[in-house]
């Protein structure tokens, strides 16, 4: 049985339609969904959030904002704009919640320090913005293999040195199993960031192998990989976090398959493996 805290991540079932998600979460009886900008954008956040509130839905979080390290002082711009402008559609779809990725090297570099003081230079701008607009920004590490081309945020520790120079309440961290699944020292990371209330989002994917020649859509379904999803689960709640749980797959055999088809077995996985 589900427990209550189960958020389904748009992108989990890609293959419905906003109208066609809000529907068969409400069927479902599943009253919290994970959002990307991209297709907010293009039915309308006015609308989204209409569409939703209608449904009896809340939006868990939005993704995503971030991509903060490019050279270009023109291109930084553009980028802090593009955020302020994700922030204020966070904050039109009643989310306290945008999800930064936030960007790999620049093309010809091969500084890691720079970069990640550039997302340290960007937040310093965008956090207070947000604050404003009652949305916290929740860095969210990526598996090292992202690290040249998505996110030179690694680890949870990455995460939370960058995180820890803001309060608490205006930036924290992403604990998404898919990235962190690997590294001995997320139990002591998780607890650091539970200790100071940084816990923005907790989401759930599984490792799975071989990964596809699309790295970026190899996240396996609940219980069909590597991932102790119990175990996880203990850590982040013996911090106090008694938040949302969202589940977030990329994946094209899903996307593939029937939604409500999809929607079930999530819902059922999610009862399997992380209740």
């Amino acid at each position: 049985m589900s427990d209550g805290r189960l958020s389904i991540n748009q992108e989990t079932i890609k293959q419905w339609s906003l109208p066609e998600l809000a529907e068969g979460c409400a069927k479902a009886g599943i009253d919290k969904v994970g959002l990307w900008r991209a297709p907010v954008q293009s039915y309308g956040v006015e609308r989204t959030a209409r569409l939703l509130a209608d449904s009896g839905l809340s939006v868990t979080s939005l993704c995503r904002g971030g991509f903060f390290t490019a050279l270009d002082p023109a291109e930084r711009a553009r980028a802090l704009d593009d955020n302020r402008a994700a922030v204020d559609e966070a904050a039109g779809l009643s989310t306290d919640t945008l999800v930064l990725v936030s960007g790999g090297l620049p093309e010809g570099s091969k500084d890691l320090h720079g970069a990640r003081e550039r997302i340290a230079d960007a937040l310093a701008e965008l956090a207070p913005y947000a604050a404003e607009r009652g949305v916290r920004l929740a860095i969210e590490p990526l598996h090292p293999m992202f690290a040249s081309d998505r996110c030179v945020v690694s680890t949870l520790s990455q995460a939370l040195d960058i995180a820890e120079r803001f309060p608490a309440d205006q930036v924290g961290v992403v604990v998404d199993t898919y990235h962190i699944w690997w590294d001995d020292q997320a139990p002591a990371q998780i607890a650091r960031a539970g200790a100071s209330g940084r816990i923005h989002s907790f989401q759930l994917a599984d490792w799975i192998t071989p990964l596809p020649a699309g790295v970026l859509l190899g996240r396996g379904q609940l219980g069909d990989g590597a991932v102790d999803f119990r175990s996880f689960r203990a850590l982040v709640e013996a911090t106090g976090f008694d938040g949302p749980i969202e589940v977030e797959i990329f994946n094209e055999a899903l996307w593939a398959r029937d939604g409500a088809e999809v929607l079930a077995e999530v819902a059922a996985r999610y009862a399997e493996h992380a209740c």
